[in-house]
Protein backbone atom coordinates (compact mmCIF):
# COMPACT_ATOMS: atom_id res chain seq x y z
CA UNK A 1 0.00 0.00 0.00
CA UNK A 2 1.08 3.56 -0.61
CA UNK A 3 1.37 5.93 2.35
CA UNK A 4 -2.00 7.47 1.44
CA UNK A 5 -3.84 4.18 0.98
CA UNK A 6 -2.40 2.82 4.23
CA UNK A 7 -3.62 5.89 6.10
CA UNK A 8 -7.10 5.63 4.60
CA UNK A 9 -7.21 1.93 5.47
CA UNK A 10 -6.30 2.69 9.10
CA UNK A 11 -9.02 5.38 9.26
CA UNK A 12 -11.59 2.91 7.93
CA UNK A 13 -10.48 0.19 10.37
CA UNK A 14 -10.64 2.59 13.34
CA UNK A 15 -14.19 3.57 12.39
CA UNK A 16 -15.25 -0.08 12.17
CA UNK A 17 -13.54 -0.95 15.49
CA UNK A 18 -15.28 1.99 17.16
CA UNK A 19 -18.65 0.65 16.08
CA UNK A 20 -17.85 -2.89 17.24
CA UNK A 21 -16.19 -2.25 20.60
CA UNK A 22 -15.28 0.76 22.69
CA UNK A 23 -12.25 0.87 24.97
CA UNK A 24 -12.83 1.20 28.71
CA UNK A 25 -12.18 4.50 30.50
CA UNK A 26 -9.18 2.91 32.20
CA UNK A 27 -7.70 1.78 28.89
CA UNK A 28 -8.31 5.20 27.33
CA UNK A 29 -6.57 6.90 30.28
CA UNK A 30 -3.60 4.53 29.89
CA UNK A 31 -3.35 5.30 26.17
CA UNK A 32 -3.38 9.04 26.88
CA UNK A 33 -0.57 8.71 29.45
CA UNK A 34 1.49 6.74 26.94
CA UNK A 35 0.93 9.34 24.20
CA UNK A 36 1.66 12.20 26.59
CA UNK A 37 5.00 10.71 27.66
CA UNK A 38 5.92 10.01 24.04
CA UNK A 39 5.11 13.60 23.02
CA UNK A 40 7.79 14.82 25.45
CA UNK A 41 10.38 12.84 23.49
CA UNK A 42 9.47 14.08 20.03
CA UNK A 43 11.82 17.08 20.12
CA UNK A 44 14.16 18.30 22.78
CA UNK A 45 16.24 21.39 22.11
CA UNK A 46 15.82 20.99 18.36
CA UNK A 47 16.97 17.36 18.29
CA UNK A 48 14.56 14.64 17.29
CA UNK A 49 14.46 11.75 19.73
CA UNK A 50 12.83 9.42 17.20
CA UNK A 51 14.96 7.55 14.63
CA UNK A 52 13.80 9.51 11.61
CA UNK A 53 16.11 9.95 8.66
CA UNK A 54 17.13 13.56 8.97
CA UNK A 55 18.60 15.99 11.45
CA UNK A 56 17.22 19.47 11.96
CA UNK A 57 20.27 21.09 13.56
CA UNK A 58 21.92 22.12 10.32
CA UNK A 59 18.77 23.89 9.10
CA UNK A 60 17.77 25.85 12.19
CA UNK A 61 18.23 29.52 11.46
CA UNK A 62 19.40 31.63 14.36
CA UNK A 63 17.50 34.89 14.27
CA UNK A 64 17.55 37.70 16.80
CA UNK A 65 13.86 38.37 17.44
CA UNK A 66 14.41 40.31 20.66
CA UNK A 67 13.64 43.63 18.98
CA UNK A 68 10.17 42.37 18.05
CA UNK A 69 9.05 41.07 21.44
CA UNK A 70 9.00 42.27 25.04
CA UNK A 71 10.18 38.98 26.57
CA UNK A 72 12.78 37.20 24.38
CA UNK A 73 12.98 34.32 26.87
CA UNK A 74 9.30 33.50 26.50
CA UNK A 75 8.64 30.16 24.83
CA UNK A 76 7.28 26.65 25.12
CA UNK A 77 8.38 24.49 28.02
CA UNK A 78 7.47 20.83 28.38
CA UNK A 79 4.79 20.51 31.05
CA UNK A 80 6.73 17.80 32.90
CA UNK A 81 10.27 16.60 33.48
CA UNK A 82 11.42 13.48 31.72
CA UNK A 83 11.43 10.41 33.90
CA UNK A 84 8.44 11.45 36.00
CA UNK A 85 5.90 8.69 36.47
CA UNK A 86 2.88 10.89 37.10
CA UNK A 87 2.74 13.71 34.60
CA UNK A 88 0.30 16.55 35.29
CA UNK A 89 -2.94 16.28 33.32
CA UNK A 90 -5.63 18.87 32.68
CA UNK A 91 -8.99 17.28 31.90
CA UNK A 92 -10.65 19.39 29.21
CA UNK A 93 -14.09 18.59 30.64
CA UNK A 94 -13.23 20.34 33.93
CA UNK A 95 -12.95 23.72 32.24
CA UNK A 96 -14.46 23.97 28.79
CA UNK A 97 -14.68 26.77 26.28
CA UNK A 98 -18.45 26.29 25.97
CA UNK A 99 -19.23 26.32 29.70
CA UNK A 100 -16.52 28.61 31.07
CA UNK A 101 -14.19 30.26 28.54
CA UNK A 102 -16.88 31.79 26.32
CA UNK A 103 -18.65 33.68 29.12
CA UNK A 104 -15.35 34.71 30.74
CA UNK A 105 -13.89 36.38 27.64
CA UNK A 106 -17.21 38.06 26.89
CA UNK A 107 -17.14 39.64 30.35
CA UNK A 108 -13.62 40.90 29.70
CA UNK A 109 -14.27 42.14 26.17
CA UNK A 110 -17.81 42.38 24.83
CA UNK A 111 -18.66 40.10 21.87
CA UNK A 112 -15.12 38.68 21.54
CA UNK A 113 -16.48 35.31 22.65
CA UNK A 114 -18.73 35.10 19.57
CA UNK A 115 -15.85 36.01 17.25
CA UNK A 116 -13.50 33.44 18.82
CA UNK A 117 -16.21 30.77 18.86
CA UNK A 118 -16.78 31.29 15.14
CA UNK A 119 -13.04 30.95 14.45
CA UNK A 120 -12.71 27.83 16.64
CA UNK A 121 -15.62 26.11 14.88
CA UNK A 122 -14.36 27.08 11.43
CA UNK A 123 -10.84 25.75 12.09
CA UNK A 124 -12.06 22.55 13.75
CA UNK A 125 -14.35 21.77 10.79
CA UNK A 126 -11.92 22.89 8.06
CA UNK A 127 -11.76 20.27 5.31
CA UNK A 128 -12.01 19.79 1.57
CA UNK A 129 -13.32 16.25 2.20
CA UNK A 130 -10.40 15.08 0.10
CA UNK A 131 -7.21 13.12 0.72
CA UNK A 132 -4.81 13.69 -2.17
CA UNK A 133 -6.54 12.19 -5.22
CA UNK A 134 -9.49 10.77 -3.25
CA UNK A 135 -12.69 12.81 -2.99
CA UNK A 136 -15.74 12.65 -0.67
CA UNK A 137 -13.61 11.41 2.24
CA UNK A 138 -14.78 11.90 5.83
CA UNK A 139 -11.60 13.29 7.44
CA UNK A 140 -13.13 13.76 10.91
CA UNK A 141 -11.10 10.95 12.51
CA UNK A 142 -7.82 12.31 11.17
CA UNK A 143 -8.60 15.94 12.05
CA UNK A 144 -9.56 14.99 15.59
CA UNK A 145 -6.30 13.06 16.01
CA UNK A 146 -4.34 16.16 14.93
CA UNK A 147 -6.40 18.45 17.18
CA UNK A 148 -6.06 16.21 20.24
CA UNK A 149 -2.35 15.53 19.68
CA UNK A 150 -1.59 19.26 19.93
CA UNK A 151 -3.53 19.45 23.20
CA UNK A 152 -1.82 16.30 24.45
CA UNK A 153 1.56 18.05 24.15
CA UNK A 154 0.25 20.54 26.71
CA UNK A 155 -1.03 17.82 29.04
CA UNK A 156 -4.69 18.35 28.09
CA UNK A 157 -6.86 15.24 27.95
CA UNK A 158 -10.33 14.65 26.48
CA UNK A 159 -12.01 11.83 28.42
CA UNK A 160 -14.13 10.77 25.46
CA UNK A 161 -11.21 10.33 23.06
CA UNK A 162 -9.19 7.15 22.46
CA UNK A 163 -5.56 8.32 22.14
CA UNK A 164 -4.63 5.01 20.57
CA UNK A 165 -5.91 6.59 17.35
CA UNK A 166 -3.12 9.19 17.41
CA UNK A 167 -0.37 6.61 17.05
CA UNK A 168 -2.25 4.80 14.32
CA UNK A 169 -2.95 7.90 12.22
CA UNK A 170 0.00 10.23 12.76
CA UNK A 171 3.36 9.07 11.45
CA UNK A 172 6.51 10.06 13.31
CA UNK A 173 7.67 12.69 10.83
CA UNK A 174 4.23 14.34 11.06
CA UNK A 175 4.46 14.36 14.87
CA UNK A 176 7.87 16.02 14.65
CA UNK A 177 6.46 18.65 12.29
CA UNK A 178 3.40 19.31 14.47
CA UNK A 179 5.42 19.70 17.66
CA UNK A 180 7.90 22.01 15.97
CA UNK A 181 5.23 24.24 14.45
CA UNK A 182 3.26 24.28 17.71
CA UNK A 183 6.07 24.66 20.24
CA UNK A 184 9.18 25.89 18.38
CA UNK A 185 7.90 27.58 15.19
CA UNK A 186 11.22 29.32 14.53
CA UNK A 187 12.83 25.88 14.04
CA UNK A 188 10.42 24.75 11.33
CA UNK A 189 12.13 23.82 8.09
CA UNK A 190 11.01 22.92 4.58
CA UNK A 191 12.58 19.51 5.01
CA UNK A 192 10.23 18.80 7.92
CA UNK A 193 7.27 19.96 5.83
CA UNK A 194 8.33 17.78 2.91
CA UNK A 195 8.86 14.71 5.11
CA UNK A 196 5.21 13.87 5.75
CA UNK A 197 2.15 13.13 3.56
CA UNK A 198 4.21 13.21 0.37
CA UNK A 199 1.20 12.33 -1.79
CA UNK A 200 -1.03 15.10 -0.42
CA UNK A 201 -1.66 18.51 -1.97
CA UNK A 202 0.11 21.50 -0.46
CA UNK A 203 -3.25 23.08 0.44
CA UNK A 204 -4.13 19.97 2.51
CA UNK A 205 -0.78 19.99 4.30
CA UNK A 206 -0.96 23.70 5.06
CA UNK A 207 -4.29 23.09 6.80
CA UNK A 208 -2.48 20.91 9.32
Amino acid sequence: LSELEALMERMKRLQEDKEDEEASQEEMATRFEKEKKESLLVISGGICAFPVQFSFDDEIVSTDVSRYIEDPGFGYKDFARRGEDHLPTFRAQDYTWENHGFSLVNRLYSDIGHLLDEKFRMVYNLTYNTMATHEDVDTTTLRRALFNYVHCMYGIRYDDYDYGEVNQLLERSLKVYIKTVTCYPERTTKRMYDSYWRQFKHSEKVRV
